[in-house]
């Protein structure tokens, strides 16, 4: 004799095949709706990040001159405001920055003393590529525009 197989719960029923791929497309489209804001939303948050940095350095460079009564020339750099570039050169020198700061997109932000736009310094990125000029993400960040 033969044993009679109960039939199955509904508990212990699985998925076909055919469900589990609705799945995956509805998650397929959620996902392409979704990704090119986000992705925008990326470039935009770089370009915010590099202006705060430019604040605090530039608030950085303004303690630096309180205490030493003069900006860091451009050949000194930022790396004034990380170490100190000597008793006769910054007398009343502290740490102002615990690391040479860095743009978002990992290059060193460029300092000029005087400043060419008018200020008593510049402190800038080219942007996401690197390069003079551009546009959006690509355009130059500088203390000029805060």
């Amino acid at each position: 004799m033969r044993a009679i197989k109960p039939p199955l719960r509904v508990s212990e029923q699985g998925f076909t095949l055919l469900e589990i791929m609705v799945v995956v497309v509805i998650i397929g489209l959620l996902v392409a709706a979704v990704a090119p804001n986000f992705i925008r939303n990326i470039g935009t948050a770089e370009i915010s990040r590099a202006k705060q940095d430019l604040r605090s350095i530039e608030t950085s460079l303004n303690l630096y001159r309180l205490d030493n009564f003069r900006y860091p020339t451009t050949s000194e750099g930022l790396e004034a405001l990380v170490t100190n570039p000597g008793e006769n050169i910054a007398p009343n020198w502290k740490q102002y920055l615990k690391q040479t700061p860095m743009d978002p997109w990992k290059r060193p932000y460029h300092y000029a003393s005087p400043g060419q736009r008018g200020g008593d310094f510049d402190v800038f990125t080219y942007g996401a590529d690197g390069q003079e000029g551009g546009e959006d993400t690509n355009a130059d960040i500088g203390n000029w525009d805060l």
